[in-house]
């Protein structure tokens, strides 16, 4: 099982790893968006599959409002 510090493990050497590859130059898009936007549709997938599919039950998990969870759901596509 993962704890807090090994997501932020992961998370810093995936960061970090896209800045050595960039050599140098400044990212084309912000950062955080890019991260968040990443993170953001599999993290609702795995909670919503934990939840048996259950929206209320899956944004309670989350810790945000179930009409948040619907347009998140709407804007990463996720059925």
């Amino acid at each position: 099982m993962l704890n807090e510090n090994d997501v932020a493990r992961y998370v810093r050497k995936a960061v970090s790893e896209y800045f050595i590859d960039l050599d140098g130059e400044e990212p084309s898009v912000a950062v955080y968006d890019m991260v968040i936007g990443c993170v953001e549709k599999p993290l609702i997938e795995t909670v919503l599959h934990h939840a048996g599919g259950n929206q209320t039950r899956a944004a309670e998990l989350l810790g945000i409002n179930r009409n948040t969870l619907r347009k998140k759901m709407q804007d990463h596509r996720i059925k």
